[in-house]
């Protein structure tokens, strides 16, 4: 088991865009246990690669017994239908919640740990989900998109 530290806001990678995979090798494999890892022990749902400090194209989310868990490299949103408000925390920014408006229903194109083309369709906390992690590979942090972010009161 390898649970990597997971980057905090203001850590300047973050705000970096990630590469591409062009290939399967040792370390993407590593990476993907990573983040499988890192995710389970936490209390996320999905975390991004760049959120354990490797600027590759890699995001894993597993939303309970709600969804099959998801790896998705090199995903690319291809459309967004509808908008509405969304309550979003971050493990790279705990004790804080924001409203942020994403999609309500979103189409995923990705490849899969074989490095083939998968198109994916979501609705719900999957979408929501999905366009999180994908901005965390483009530099995206929720903050930046918030119309407020505020401290979880415990």
């Amino acid at each position: 088991m390898s649970v990597k530290k997971i980057l905090q806001f203001g850590d300047k990678k973050l705000k970096r865009i990630s590469r591409n995979i062009e290939s399967i090798d040792e370390d993407v494999l590593q990476l993907i246990e990573d983040l499988k890892d890192t995710l389970h022990s936490s209390s996320g749902i999905g975390l991004a690669a760049p959120q354990i400090g490797v600027l590759k194209k890699v995001i894993f989310i597993d939303i309970d017994n709600e969804y099959k868990p998801l790896l998705l490299i090199n995903p690319k949103i291809t459309k967004k239908i509808g908008r509405e408000d969304s309550v979003e925390g971050c493990l790279s920014y705990p004790g804080y919640e924001g409203v942020v408006v994403r999609p309500k229903r979103v189409k995923v194109t990705y490849k899969n740990e074989n490095l083939e083309d998968v198109e994916l369709e979501a609705d719900g906390i999957l979408a929501k989900a999905l366009c999180h992690e994908i901005d965390h590979l483009n530099g995206i942090l929720y903050t930046d998109k918030a119309k407020k972010v505020y401290k979880i009161e415990d």
